[in-house]
């Protein structure tokens, strides 16, 4: 149960009336005008409609895969938790419940503008500080974080890879081409580059590998090689502006091509200078090796993965860690959303979940 019951809301009759805003068109076009969505106790029946279009409401997340996660960890009243990923509070909000009374969990995120939100939006739902400790830090820096909370060791780890569908709607972010606007990326827009930083400077080869390392794009080489010739007279500097020179790449090398397929390709891009951007792979590298350490014996971890360049190092790393005896089981299988879930929230589609147990301290 939470520390404290929430506030009791004010009577409606009290709260004064206000118009809707209004905007040009039936729909509006502006992550700002969202507004039935972006506050959903006020237009519930709106925000009920996307939900039920299998859409996420802007400025929301919908976490994936809750049962088989819940089912993974097996939490149990008292324990401490873990969610290496806060992002918009889901996940967090299910673990909570199934860890009270006199359980713990500590909360990591390294984006310094959702954070400071879920932690709030937690904290009105009423789980105190005793209950919920909220701290940003990015999650390859979980073992300093449970050191200065004094924790030994955690009793389960959470970690959702996938970006968080309030930084993919926010496009001041930079991390959608649907609006035009600045080549971000960055989780933490504090530390740089930016992906518009980044891309001038990047060599052809570099880019090349970051393409096929980090997308799988089945051009990168021709991609790369164009992108570093096009900078040269145009620095590219706003997402659309990419968004349209790749497309120009596709349809100059291959007429016949299928447009249809032009937003794939640009989405792969996007998601290789992303990863590049802010060093993902090195930072889940690091994860990795740490996790053991983090866990007591018994202790479960689940990791849910959005591409296959993350699921090849959590993979490799439960079973090296299986073989050393480090962990004591580990899925072989795969876990993926059921067809229910994936009709409902089709970000779900690509979700990879795997989980192990600690056996031993690592030696």
């Amino acid at each position: 149960m939470p520390d404290s019951e929430p506030a009791t809301p004010q009577a409606k009759e009290t709260a004064p009336h206000r118009r809707r805003p209004r905007y040009a068109g039936k729909n509006p076009r502006r992550f700002e005008d969202k507004y039935k969505e972006l506050n959903p106790e006020r237009y519930a029946a709106d925000v009920a409609k996307v939900l039920a279009a299998g859409k996420t409401p802007a400025g929301s997340h919908r976490p994936v895969m809750v049962a088989e996660i819940l089912r993974v960890l097996a939490l149990q009243p008292g324990e401490h938790v873990v969610d290496c990923t806060l992002g918009f509070g889901g996940h967090t909000r299910e673990l909570l419940a199934r860890i009270a009374p006199g359980g713990r969990l500590i909360g990591l995120d390294v984006d310094p503008i959702e954070h400071p939100k879920t932690t709030a939006r937690l904290r009105s739902a009423g789980w105190g500080e005793k209950v919920f400790t909220a701290v940003r830090s990015n999650f390859a820096g979980l073992p300093q974080v449970l050191a200065e909370l004094g924790i030994d060791g955690v009793d389960a780890v959470l970690a959702d890879l996938g970006v968080s569908s309030m930084q993919m709607d926010d496009p001041l972010r930079g991390f959608t081409f649907k609006a035009d606007s600045p080549l971000d990326l960055r989780m933490n827009p504090s530390r740089p580059p930016s992906a518009a930083d980044w891309l001038a400077r990047v060599s052809t080869t570099d880019l090349a590998s970051a393409l096929t390392e980090n997308s799988d794009e089945p051009h990168a080489e021709l991609l790369a090689q164009e992108l570093t010739a096009r900078r040269k007279s145009t620095p590219f500097t706003r997402t659309l502006q990419l968004a349209k020179a790749i497309r120009a790449i596709r349809l100059q090398n291959n007429p016949r091509h299928d447009p249809e397929a032009d937003d794939d390709c640009v989405r792969r891009v996007f998601q290789a200078i992303r990863i590049a951007v802010n060093d993902e792979f090195g930072v889940l590298d690091l994860f990795l090796r740490q996790l053991p350490s983090c866990l007591k014996t018994g202790g479960r971890v689940a990791i849910l993965t959005f591409h296959s360049g993350e699921d090849r190092r959590v993979k490799h790393a439960f079973r090296e860690g299986l073989r050393a005896g480090i962990y004591s089981a580990t899925n072989e299988e795969i876990i993926r959303a059921g067809p229910e879930e994936r009709r409902a929230n089709p970000r779900s589609s690509s979700a990879k979940l795997r989980w192990a147990v600690r056996a031993c301290s690592p030696h």
